[in-house]
């Protein structure tokens, strides 16, 4: 992983090196700031390896930006971009596309190989995240991939939700090192984006593949945003994906964790950590935050997953520390 921060630098070079290392020689752009902002211009970048992608986040004062035909014959780069707005907003200027915003927890995808323009709107700079894929052998995707300028996935709003839910497992999967198969990962986002687009079909069997990853990770999200709902049920995901509750069931089947079991194990994590770092709390109040509907429950689960009561688990952390 690599990470950085304009901190390193005497506010007078920041700048300077941003504009060089960052931009011309990172993302292939050329970059613009007017001299009097340039001493409180203030940046930080990381990026890791996932697969043959990138994945970047970017947070940084406010600049302009530009990809021209220039940049793109100085550094050329045949790869497909997916573009999440973390906080803030952005403009775009997309050239063939048009123009747009695009606002705070929104995506935007795009190929490289097309010029654009864009600044953010707000106070808050840059605060975004890309991840780059590349097309060499993916040429299933080159065709319906090249081409595309910088735009908003807006064809299908309800696969653009799974897309975005999808691409906050992959980031805690790669974040976490939890074993996902990174390459597989990349491929499904890839297509799950282009069919978001409209620009890919769905009849494939990689595509099938893909929609079951983008359907499981949006289960995932809904999971652990309900996890204190002692009512969390795979009928209430059902709805919510508008899927059948068989569909709910089969995202599961890979795992070898049936629903209610990955549930389960998610409260007990969930109540293991809140042992550890919230030794104010009971442990009755930290059981019912986690979802569980009894004690009793709570207190069985517990014992067979950990092999020791929640009290002993909470007296074993203290003395460790």
């Amino acid at each position: 992983m690599i990470s950085w921060s304009t901190d390193e630098l005497r506010p007078h070079e920041r700048f300077d090196h941003w504009c060089e290392v960052r931009a011309r020689n990172l993302f292939g752009v050329t970059i613009s700031l007017a001299s009097e902002e340039r001493l409180s211009f203030r940046g930080r970048f990381a990026a890791i390896a996932a697969g043959d992608a990138t994945l970047s986040e970017m947070r940084a004062s406010a600049y302009r930006v530009a990809r021209s035909e220039a940049d793109i014959a100085r550094t050329p780069s045949d790869a497909l971009c997916l573009y999440e707005q973390v906080g803030g907003a952005s403009w775009f200027d997309s050239r063939g596309g048009g123009e747009f915003v695009i606002p705070a927890g929104r995506l935007a995808i795009s190929h490289t190989e097309r010029p654009y323009r864009t600044e953010p709107t707000t106070a808050r700079g840059f605060d975004l995240r890309i991840l780059k894929i590349p097309l060499a052998g993916r040429e299933d995707l080159a065709g319906p991939a090249r081409g595309l300028h910088s735009t908003l996935i807006t064809h299908d709003p309800r696969l653009a939700v799974v897309l975005s839910a999808a691409f906050s497992h992959f980031r805690a999967a790669a974040a976490e090192g939890t074993g996902e198969d990174a390459g597989a990962a990349v491929d499904h986002l890839a297509r799950l984006a282009l069919m978001a687009h409209g620009r890919l079909g769905r009849g494939a069997p990689e595509s099938r593949a893909a929609l079951r990853y983008g359907f499981f990770g949006a289960a995932r999200a809904i999971m652990m945003r309900d996890l204190r709902r002692p009512d969390l049920s795979p009928q209430r995901i059902a709805g919510e994906l508008g899927i059948s509750l068989r569909q709910v069931h089969l995202l599961f089947e890979p795992t070898g964790l049936s629903f209610s079991r990955t549930v389960l194990a998610l409260r007990l994590a969930e109540a293991r950590r809140m042992l550890t770092e919230r030794p104010a709390r009971s442990v009755t109040e930290i059981a019912f935050d986690c979802g569980f509907d009894s004690l009793s429950t709570f207190y069985r689960a517990f014992r067979q997953a950990h092999g020791m009561t929640a009290t002993d688990m909470r007296v074993a952390a203290a003395l460790s520390a």
